[in-house]
């Protein structure tokens, strides 16, 4: 079977990265495991894989504190973060640092390995596509934005739904949501329809 990509998995639980590991290789994916966030950066830094699934919690360096030393924001891979249904607040802040989207526990393999498949194929396309005008655009406070909160601002921009949004992104709506809410407080915007008219006002001259 052909390599489809590379997947590192970060997560201290061995049983967690075996299970991740089967599933993924049987798809056609190259699986890396990694049980703690040291051995995974000094690998991540010079290695680009095609996808990383970090888990939130980790002995040492939580799973956050490795999204600040990775750059995550800027870091040319998705990241998936694993998180249980307690810690939802920590996903949401791993996002606000660079993580793509959360894969909520109890998960199935068959999830996983879609959520990794769609997000590859998002990430490919995006690097293929021309950069959209939104994306260039310096309007007021468009340095304040990282990369994949302007992704999100192209979609807000052409009207789209979070669902839809979510759907080109290959992120979840509620994760649409968070950037959204973001962009806003970042851009000083009421709402959707304002933060369209500051970007467009400007673009206008």
């Amino acid at each position: 079977m052909a390599q489809l990509g590379e997947v590192f998995i970060v997560d201290d639980d061995a049983a967690v990265r075996d299970a991740l590991s089967l599933v993924l290789s049987l798809e056609g994916y190259h699986v890396r495991g990694f049980s703690d966030g040291a051995a995974f950066l000094s690998v991540a830094r010079t290695h680009v894989p095609s996808c990383i699934v970090l888990d939130v919690h980790m002995p040492g360096r939580s799973g956050l504190d490795i999204l600040k030393e990775l750059e995550a924001d800027r870091y040319p891979a998705p990241i998936f973060i694993i998180s249980g249904q307690g810690d939802i607040p920590m996903a949401v802040d791993a996002i606000r640092h660079g993580a793509l989207d959360f894969i909520e526990k109890p998960f199935d393999a068959d999830t996983v390995v879609e959520r990794v498949r769609e997000a590859i194929e998002a990430h490919s396309r995006r690097g293929s596509a021309e950069p959209g005008d939104l994306l260039t655009a310096h309007f007021p406070g468009h340095d304040l934005l990282t990369p994949r909160e302007r992704e999100v601002l192209v979609q807000i921009a052409s009207g789209a739904s979070n669902k839809e949004a979510g759907r080109t992104l290959a992120i979840s709506p509620r994760t649409i949501e968070v950037h959204r809410a973001r962009i806003m407080e970042k851009l000083g915007a009421k709402n959707a329809a304002d933060l369209v008219r500051i970007v467009l006002k400007d673009m206008r001259g």
